[in-house]
């Protein structure tokens, strides 16, 4: 026991930075007390905390500043030179554009609703089916929004959780998105010098889970049956996902290999009805990043004749801004219009689909009775990896879960 106290402490060194303290106690902002009296439905201990981690989103566009400056200052997701105040001023430089976005999409993000309905629906199934392991509650922690990981962290804590399930919304995994959350984990337990009263497991990939693929394909036929019955068999499939940036790649971030995983997957479950690419959005900046991108996809394939595309979120698990603004507006709706398409239409994200439900079930529960707290692949670090929160946190979690190699 001495000797894991002392790597315990040993661990703690890296990465002690991002916490509000006071005399020694962590201050939690006014979000993390909403966040508690939220996500407690009633008074009972739960014993299981599944804590569902995500990028996030601003919910209203008074919170899109806020949002932006944790995500350009977070060198796991992107890296730029004299990071805090470069960030900070492409920040504010994009703060009113991004408002304006959301403002065009009801206002704000989406993705807390839905994340906290999925988590519920989850939970109650969990409590029927895992009688041994309820009561479980589930628990957001997003990484530039609130609720902030680090407050839910305190929150469960404090809840008196006795095991975190560390759950990865993001089903392909990549570095500056499962990563960066679970780095945030790490900090925040180097930072409050105690350990976690919580056992820890993790879940860090789900991108071939039979009813995720299943929910993807019912959600693409329905669209598909949308078309006009003589074109439908001439729609082009672009299957859209969050692009990286060519050098985060070429460090060995799986993640391009697992989206292509999971667009397999689902054609295969269509029997390969209609043509089909992985092409990738959101580019941010002029460095190269993962090709071929959406928008000039889309425009090379209706000037070849393929007037009738069908975009599909294969990376998002919910809908946000990605998907309600730069899909549907910039894409489908304006794109579409600029280069003659005939029809443009977007498969829907699984939000709360029954089959979605089923995979979340399916993850946790495998989970709970395998005995594996935590996969080899996510504890081993990239091939030219030379980010040390990575290391840093990897050993944490391989420390945390009890699963020494």
């Amino acid at each position: 026991m001495a000797i894991q106290r002392k790597l315990f402490q040993l661990l703690q060194a890296g990465n002690a930075s991002g916490s509000s303290r006071s005399g020694g106690f962590r201050v939690l902002s006014s979000s993390a007390f909403q966040l508690q009296k939220s996500q407690e439905p009633t008074k009972v201990k739960p014993k299981t905390g599944v804590l569902m981690l995500n990028m996030g989103g601003p919910r209203t566009t008074e919170d899109v500043h806020d949002f932006l400056l944790r995500l350009f200052q977070d060198r796991d997701i992107i890296q730029l030179p004299v990071q805090k105040y470069l960030g900070a001023w492409i920040a504010k430089r994009r703060t009113p554009s991004i408002m304006e976005k959301y403002a065009e999409i009801g206002g704000g993000s989406p993705i807390f609703k839905w994340t906290d309905l999925q988590g519920r629906l989850l939970c109650d199934r969990l409590d029927a089916e895992c009688p041994e392991s309820a009561p479980h509650r589930h628990y957001v922690g997003f990484r530039y929004a609130n609720p902030l990981t680090e407050d839910t962290l305190e929150a469960m804590e404090q809840d008196g959780v006795e095991h975190c399930i560390a759950f990865s919304q993001y089903p392909q995994y990549s570095c500056s998105t499962t990563g960066s959350s679970m780095n945030a984990i790490q900090k925040f337990y180097a930072a409050r010098k105690r350990e976690s009263s919580m056992r820890w497991s993790v879940i860090d990939r789900w991108c071939t889970n039979p009813y995720l693929v299943q929910c993807f394909a019912e959600n693409l036929r329905k669209e598909l049956e949308m078309f006009p019955e003589r074109k439908r068999k001439e729609v082009f499939i672009l299957f859209s996902a969050h692009s990286l940036p060519l050098r985060q790649v070429e460090k060995g971030d799986p993640y391009p290999s697992e989206v292509g995983a999971t667009v397999q997957l689902v054609m295969k479950e269509l029997n390969f009805c209609n043509p089909y690419r992985l092409v990738w959005q959101s580019k941010v900046g002029p460095l190269p990043w993962l090709a071929p991108d959406t928008e000039n996809s889309m425009k090379n394939l209706v000037k070849r004749g393929k007037k009738n595309l069908l975009l599909v979120p294969i990376a998002f698990t919910s809908d946000h801004i990605e998907t309600l603004h730069e899909l549907d507006i910039e894409y489908a709706r304006d794109v579409g219009k600029e280069v003659g398409a005939e029809e443009v239409r977007r498969c829907a994200a699984p939000n709360d689909h029954p089959l979605f439900i089923d995979a979340l079930v399916h993850e946790v529960k495998n989970h709970l009775t395998s005995g594996q707290r935590c996969s080899p692949q996510f504890l081993v670090n990239c091939p030219m990896c030379v980010n040390p929160s990575c290391y840093s946190s990897k050993q944490w979690f391989k420390y945390t879960t009890r699963d020494f190699a």
